[in-house]
């Protein structure tokens, strides 16, 4: 498993760093007025759709039944099973597209009713029209990437993340040497979003990629598998998709507020690493352990998945988190405050990272425990979770979110989250007994421990860092920055073993996967 979820995370860190790439340049281009403003709500709802079908999601709903009819009815049944799915969501996805763009003046004043009565909402509706074809056709792909993950081939979910950054950087650097004025950037970076959807395509019709993957016969169909699919699917890509769906609360609250849903935009990015690495990773590679130690009733297997998977999830989210918290200012001000960016730009950015920073254990819990429940068919209780969690962040975001600005939305996210996660414990205990191992009891406290020392020892250097920051250059900054990150990782490494919470030596024995299926 950790094989596979270091090729995962690699992928998909490489796609983030790439993100964070782009996102720099739109900061660059757009800055942090209305026009961004638009602009990033269009696209924010275009990634809540990418993500709660990729990124784990579609694993939930499409792998249990893929699995269950291959092992009754044999290969033959399972890929007519997948390609009456495939066709069945691509005619659904393009169908649904159709009617958001003729709807999407009302569609938006409700992700954004602070835009009503601007020419925000105008622009905002433009963008999202443009960006549709990536709707549309960044679901087929991923029913194909279904198939791959459930015989332990995980590549192309690796990799694909890649085209679309790649193709909206060529696009943003051609305006940043050729620049035209922030509408009509924005205008064309959505367009270019479009494009980028379109291009999902061409995964389908190569063969290198899916080999002998067979998906056919592709047609569209309503049978009771089908609509099994559905009924568990949507609820599943709902649940998985909470972080997104947290900051697109958080967007409609704050869209009365100037620059504010950019603030919360470009500070939810800098904890997309973290979540996408180690969220993502284990959530797309457990949800086959868990779905084969369910149906085999193999409680030794599922309780060892569970066990590991929620100490990685703390060893990975808690450094993560402080770091964030800590270094955060310096993140901010390295990535994005250039052109139109300002430096209180910065500020507002790193205020609202601090305070959603809190919630990334949360986010990463859930990534965790939600395959619990999807492996044992069970999509409602991770759907109530969520929904309970985003209500929570409503909430607390109308109540605090006056009195404390930009941060108080920012806090109100982490609150939903850790009400998500809070909830999905519960269940477990209460439902099924989910539990961890003696292992896991023992190491969790130490981890907590360690990363408390590390975050400690950072927040003490900054101290020093601080005045060479100000005045440093870019590629300066880049070097200490860099510096403190890689020493904050070697003493957090160091920590863990001398707290022996895990030797170096097995974990990268772990990494040789001599299995076939691990290909």
């Amino acid at each position: 498993m950790l094989r596979h979820i270091l090729m995962i995370s690699t992928g998909t860190f490489a796609s983030r760093l790439l993100g964070y790439l782009r996102d720099s340049m739109i900061a660059a281009l757009l800055g942090a007025g209305p026009v961004a403003d638009a602009f990033l709500v269009a696209f924010q709802f275009i990634n809540v759709a990418r993500r709660s079908l990729t990124e784990g999601a579609l694993n939930a709903a499409f792998i249990p039944g893929y699995l269950r009819t291959r092992e009754i009815e044999g290969e033959e049944a399972a890929a007519a099973y997948a390609g009456r799915v495939l066709g069945s969501v691509s005619v659904l996805l393009i169908g649904i597209a159709l009617v958001l763009c003729a709807l999407m003046p009302s569609f938006v004043s409700v992700l954004a009713p602070g835009f009503v009565g601007h020419q925000a909402l105008h622009l905002a509706v433009t963008d999202a029209r443009l960006m549709m074809p990536y709707f549309a056709f960044v679901g087929p792909a991923t029913v194909m990437m279904g198939v791959l993950n459930a015989q332990h081939r995980f590549t192309l979910t690796a990799v694909s993340p890649v085209l679309f950054n790649v193709t909206l950087i060529a696009v943003i650097g051609g305006l940043l040497l050729w620049p035209r004025d922030p509408m009509t950037s924005a205008t064309v970076i959505a367009g270019a979003v479009g494009v980028a959807g379109s291009m999902q395509m061409l995964i389908l019709i190569s063969r290198k990629f899916f080999g002998d993957c067979d998906v056919s016969p592709v047609r569209v169909s309503l049978d009771a598998q089908t609509r099994g699919f559905f009924r568990k699917g949507v609820p599943g890509m709902i649940a998985n998709a909470g972080p997104q769906f947290l900051i697109v609360a958080a967007a409609i609250i704050a869209s009365s507020t100037p620059s504010a849903v950019s603030w919360l935009y470009f500070a939810n990015r800098l904890i997309e690493l973290p979540l996408g690495i180690v969220g993502v990773a284990m959530g797309t590679v457990l949800m086959p352990e868990l779905t084969r130690a369910v149906q085999g009733s193999d409680r030794s297997s599922l309780l060892q998945a569970e066990s590991r998977a929620l100490e990685l999830a703390a060893g990975l989210s808690l450094p993560a988190m402080l770091g964030l918290i800590v270094l955060g200012p310096f993140v901010v001000q390295l990535l994005f405050e250039h052109g139109s960016f300002t430096a209180n730009d910065t500020r507002a950015t790193a205020q609202a990272l601090a305070w959603l920073g809190t919630g990334l254990p949360a986010h990463v819990l859930v990534k965790v425990l939600a395959p619990t429940f999807f492996a044992r068919d069970d999509t409602r209780t991770p759907l109530i979770a969520t929904l309970c969690g985003i209500a929570a962040a409503i909430v607390c975001g109308l109540l605090v979110g006056r009195l404390f600005g930009v941060s108080g939305v920012a806090a109100s996210i982490s609150a939903g989250a850790w009400t998500t996660t809070a909830i999905l414990i519960w269940r477990g205990a209460s439902t099924f007994g989910f539990s961890i191992d003696d292992t896991a009891r023992k190491r969790l406290p130490r981890i907590v421990a360690c990363a408390a020392i590390m975050g400690a020892t950072l927040y003490t250097s900054q101290y020093f860092v601080a005045p060479v920051m100000e005045t440093a250059t870019f590629f300066a900054r880049l070097t200490i920055l860099g510096g403190m990150v890689a020493a904050g990782i070697s003493l957090y490494g160091l920590l863990l073993d001398l707290f022996n919470v895990v030797s170096w030596g097995e974990a990268f024995d772990d990494l040789r996967d001599r299995s076939p299926r691990g290909k």
